[in-house]
C-alpha cells in the first residue's frame, strides 16, 4: 500500500454480477415442472455477455496487468448467474478465473440465489450463504472474507448474524443519508452499534456506498442533460481526490452491467473505465490507490457506529424494502413462497432431487421486484428490468408457478 492514512484516498470498486432465471408464461392450468424460460434466459445472457461481461472483464484484466496489481476490484457473482454461465457462456468463468489468479480481484459472499431469505427464514439464509461460499471455493479457488447481502439489504440484525457467524471481515451497504445524519461522510469505515465505545475496534467493518459518485457513473454518465456531461476520467478522478482530508476511501458500488449494457459502448463508458486508474494515480502521485473491500476494512479503522434499526437497501429513492415488498401483491407472494419451504424440503428428502433448486430459483428477489407498482423515475427503472407487460402479469405468473410447485410438493 502507498501513502499514510492521513493522505491517501483509496478507491474501492465493487461490482454486482447477477442474472435471474426468468419464468416462462405459465398458465393457471399448467402443471408441468418446466417453470423457467430458458430460451429467453440464454438469449439475454448472450446479449449481456457480448455487450458487457466479455469486453468489461477483458478490460479489467488488462488494467490489473498494466498497473501491476495496483488497480484492485471486488466482485459479487450470484449462483444463478454462475449456473447460466456454466450452461451457455463458460468462457466467462475462465475470464473471472484469470482475474482471480492476478490476486487483485476479490470475490465476495452472498446468498446463492440473490434472495431476501434473511427477512423470512434464517435457516434458509444460512444454507444459501453456505452454498455460495462453497461455490466461490469450487469455481475460483477462493474463500470469501467479505459479505454483501442481496440488493445491499442490511440492518442491525444482519450485523449481529454476521458477527456471530465469524467468517467475514466486513459487509457493504448503502450510505443512506438519513442514517448518516449531519456531518458524517460515507467515505470512512464504520462498524455495528458499539464500535465507537470500543474505540473503533470491530469484528465487522461496514463499508458505505458513496451513492452520489457511484450514480455519476452508473446512471448519469450518458445523460446529455447532466451539467457534467460528457464525464471525463480526469474530472472524475479530481472529484475522488477531493475526498482526501475528509475521508479515507470512496466506495463505488454498482451493477457490473453498467459497462456496456446500461451505459452502451457508444457512450464512451469503456474508454472512461480504461483511463480511470491512470487518472486516479496521476491526480495525486504516490497517494491515491485502489483497494478491495476486505483491504479497506483491514487498512482503515472504523470511525463510528452504523446503526440501522430498520432494513435499508440500495434500491429506489427510499433506499428501503419497498422495491420488493411495497405492495400487497409482493408481500403475499413473499409470504406464500417461504411458507412452502418445509414441504419443499420434505419432498426433496423423499427423492425429488430438483424441487429444492426450483423453489430456490423462485426466491431470487427479481421476481418480487417485477411486481413493483411505483411511478415516476423509480417506476421507469423497474419497467426497464421487467420482462412483463405489467406488475400484475408478474404476480399472476409467479403465483401460477408457486401453486404448481405446491401441488408437486404435496403429491
Amino acid at each position: 500500500m502507498t501513502g499514510s492514512i492521513e493522505s491517501v484516498v483509496a478507491v474501492c470498486f465493487y461490482f454486482q454480477v447477477h442474472q435471474p432465471f426468468r419464468l416462462r408464461n405459465y398458465s393457471v392450468f399448467a402443471n408441468d415442472p418446466f417453470y423457467f424460460d430458458n430460451d429467453a434466459n440464454e438469449a439475454i445472457l448472450h446479449k449481456v455477455a457480448d455487450k458487457c461481461y466479455r469486453p468489461a472483464t477483458r478490460l479489467l484484466l488488462d488494467l490489473v496487468r498494466r498497473h501491476e496489481g495496483r488497480f484492485r476490484i471486488s466482485f459479487a457473482i450470484t449462483g444463478t448467474a454462475l449456473e447460466q454461465f456454466s450452461r451457455w457462456t463458460p468462457d466467462l468463468i475462465d475470464l473471472w478465473r484469470e482475474l482471480a489468479e492476478t490476486g487483485a480481484c476479490e470475490f465476495m459472499a452472498e446468498t446463492s440465489h440473490h434472495s431476501l431469505s434473511f427477512l423470512y427464514d434464517q435457516e434458509e439464509f444460512r444454507a444459501q450463504v453456505d452454498d455460495h461460499v462453497a461455490l466461490m471455493q469450487s469455481t475460483f479457488g477462493v474463500t470469501p472474507s467479505f459479505f454483501r447481502n442481496t440488493e445491499l439489504t442490511y440492518d442491525n440484525r444482519l450485523a449481529d448474524w454476521l458477527k456471530a457467524d465469524g467468517r467475514f471481515r466486513g459487509v457493504c451497504c448503502e450510505g443512506v443519508d438519513r442514517l448518516l445524519g449531519d456531518g458524517r461522510s460515507p467515505n470512512y469505515v464504520y462498524g455495528p452499534p458499539g464500535t465507537l465505545a470500543a474505540g473503533g475496534e470491530t469484528p465487522l467493518g461496514v463499508l458505505l456506498k458513496n451513492y452520489r459518485l457511484s450514480d455519476d457513473v452508473a446512471f448519469r454518465f450518458s445523460d446529455r442533460g447532466w451539467a457534467e456531461w460528457p464525464l471525463r476520467a480526469e474530472t472524475f478522478a479530481g472529484w475522488l481526490n477531493r475526498i482526501n482530508g475528509d475521508g479515507h476511501l470512496c466506495n463505488l458500488f454498482m451493477d457490473y452491467e453498467t459497462f456496456g449494457e446500461h451505459q452502451w459502448a457508444e457512450t464512451g463508458i469503456f474508454p472512461f473505465l480504461k483511463k480511470l486508474p491512470e487518472a486516479v494515480f496521476d491526480v495525486n502521485p504516490g497517494q491515491n490507490e485502489f483497494v478491495t473491500c476486505t483491504e479497506a476494512v483491514d487498512r482503515f479503522p472504523a470511525v463510528g457506529d452504523w446503526d440501522a434499526p430498520e432494513m435499508i437497501s440500495w434500491a429506489d429513492s427510499e433506499r428501503d424494502l419497498t422495491a420488493w415488498l411495497g405492495n400487497p401483491m409482493q408481500r403475499n407472494a413473499g409470504q406464500e413462497l417461504y411458507r412452502l419451504r418445509p414441504a419443499i424440503l420434505k419432498r426433496h428428502e423423499a427423492g425429488d432431487e430438483h424441487i429444492l433448486e426450483d423453489w430456490r430459483k423462485l426466491t431470487t428477489s427479481d421476481h418480487l421486484y417485477y411486481m413493483c407498482t411505483k411511478y415516476w423515475a423509480d417506476g421507469d427503472v423497474h419497467k426497464y428490468f421487467s420482462p412483463y407487460d405489467s406488475p400484475y402479469d408478474a404476480y399472476i405468473t409467479f403465483m401460477n408457478v408457486l401453486d404448481a410447485l405446491k401441488r408437486r410438493a404435496q403429491s
